[in-house]
């Protein structure tokens, strides 16, 4: 099992920044991908950025330049900067860990982070 807590979220001004953490623990040695999410009110869950062991970094194309993803070497803090916050990235930042258990293939969520951009 892996625990996933975020920490970092708050209330920003538009072009501002803030720096979401995600702090792993647990079997945090399965783990082989490692994301954020974030569901803004009234909308689904979507993608923001992604990391993994044999992939490249990806981002959805609407905070490409904005944000940036990073991890540390043992995938115990996924840590995601945001600058040049927008209204639209009003949301609930999760963190997403996926890890191989051996014989099965395990997802993880954290609660959330919430980020509130307004003047």
């Amino acid at each position: 099992q892996v625990q996933l807590v975020e920490s970092g979220g708050g209330v920003a001004q538009p072009g501002g920044s803030l720096t979401l953490s995600c702090a792993a623990s647990g079997s945090t040695s399965s783990i082989y991908a490692m994301s954020w999410y974030r569901q803004a009110p009234g909308k689904g869950r979507e993608l923001v950025a992604i990391m993994s062991i044999n992939g490249p970094t990806n981002y959805i194309d609407s905070v490409r330049g904005r944000f940036t993803i990073s991890r540390d070497d043992a995938w115990t803090t996924l840590t995601l900067q945001v600058h040049d916050l927008k209204p639209e990235g009003t949301a609930v930042y999760y963190c997403n860990a996926v890890g191989d258990t051996g014989n099965d293939r395990e997802t993880y969520w954290g609660s959330g982070t919430q980020v509130t951009v307004s003047e």
